[in-house]
């Protein structure tokens, strides 16, 4: 299967380094899976993680939630971005990675030879929002093939045959579309258009990448760029971080023959129906999104980041510590942190149960 290049071709300004006093709670043989308190720490020391921004909230609210109960070792992550992770990780310069895309061949063989199998776990599940301002429309479904057609301007006013019938009874506007777009290379981009390319069909001709291909729409910088020209303006539709939707009218997607509105339940639920890359390692699971799946209940507009680590480190101690913190970022109490802060939908169950032996193989060589 392909492998998505997600965040790869990003261009994310470098950002100070979170640090952040973490620790495990007592050794990771003796904690449960992802339990960080109720013990006393007998960890301590210093761990360096590098990569994507998208992660950056989610990574404070991990550590946030982890401090309390283990004051002793301290957690540095600097969000320079998905290509910046991978590139540290890889070359050694990092202890662990956040990336939007999961390591390319090259990259995953250079990982195995510097550490052994590689641990890379979906532990950021993110969904992303059709967002829009028509005046007197509170709710609106639209098939994948109907998004693709406004988006790609073939679909011009709100009333359009296209949009009602996928929105039987509901008084629709003769009001012209406005589509807004992220002006700037984005992995919120790459993910829409991935989206639109694999469950539109022939409808989204468009190559898949993170700068947007359909030009003479409204084009915004950043999210809150997007965010901010679809409520201003009128008639408008965008994509965004559904965490950022606001008060906005959020789109639900037909999924088979339903429609689907975005939740954290729904978004994570696409990873529970996706296929994982074969050929990669035990201890990898990357997934390539179904993105076309009929499968009730899920949502499938989302965006997806990795955690990176290795199964064998030269120290005992940083070994310890990456995956008494891998742990908690798998961890009901981390997921649910994660989400509070930066509007992540949580793992399921079944994906932890799963994801968790990869986390007990990191130790030391």
């Amino acid at each position: 299967m392909k492998r998505s290049t997600l965040g790869r071709i990003i261009a994310l300004p470098a950002a100070a380094a979170l640090t952040v006093g973490l620790a495990a709670c007592g050794s990771a043989n003796e904690a449960p899976a992802g339990d960080s308190a109720g013990g006393e720490s007998n960890l301590s020391g210093t761990i360096a993680g590098a990569g994507s921004s998208a992660q950056d909230a989610a990574m404070q609210a991990w550590s946030a939630s982890f401090i309390e109960g283990n004051p002793d070792v301290t957690v540095n992550y600097d969000p320079i971005g998905s290509g910046g992770g991978r590139e540290q990780f890889v070359n050694g310069g990092s202890d662990f990675g956040g990336t939007d895309a999961y390591l390319d061949e090259k990259e995953l063989a250079a990982a195995k030879e510097r550490c052994g199998q590689v641990v890379e776990i979906p532990a950021y599940v993110s969904p992303i929002a059709v967002i829009v301002n028509v005046e007197g429309v509170e709710e609106l479904n639209l098939k994948p093939e109907t998004i693709a057609d406004i988006f790609n301007q073939k679909i011009k006013t709100w009333n359009d045959p296209a949009i009602a019938a996928d929105n039987p009874g509901v008084q629709l506007p003769n009001t012209p579309i406005t589509p807004v777009n992220r002006a700037d290379e984005s992995g919120t981009t790459e993910n829409f258009v991935d989206y639109l390319s694999k469950a539109a069909g022939d409808a989204w001709p468009h190559e898949v990448s993170g700068d947007w291909p359909v030009p003479g729409g409204e084009a915004a910088k950043g999210t809150s760029g997007v965010v901010q020209a679809v409520t201003n303006g009128k008639g408008t539709i965008g994509y965004a971080d559904a965490s950022q939707a606001g008060d906005l009218t959020t789109v639900k997607v037909g999924v088979g023959e339903e429609f689907v509105a975005y939740s954290p339940e729904a978004a994570a639920a696409v990873l529970d129906v996706s296929e994982r890359v074969e050929g990669r390692g035990e201890y990898s699971f990357a997934y390539d999104l179904a993105r076309d799946t009929a499968e009730s209940g899920t949502y499938p507009i989302v965006l997806v980041s990795y955690n990176l680590a290795c199964t064998k480190y030269d120290d005992p101690k940083k070994a310890e510590m990456v995956k008494a913190f891998f742990n908690h970022i798998i961890s009901e109490e981390g997921q649910q942190a994660s989400e509070e802060s930066a509007g992540s939908a949580p793992i399921s169950d079944s994906l932890r149960q799963k994801l968790q032996p990869a986390v007990e193989a990191i130790s030391a060589g």
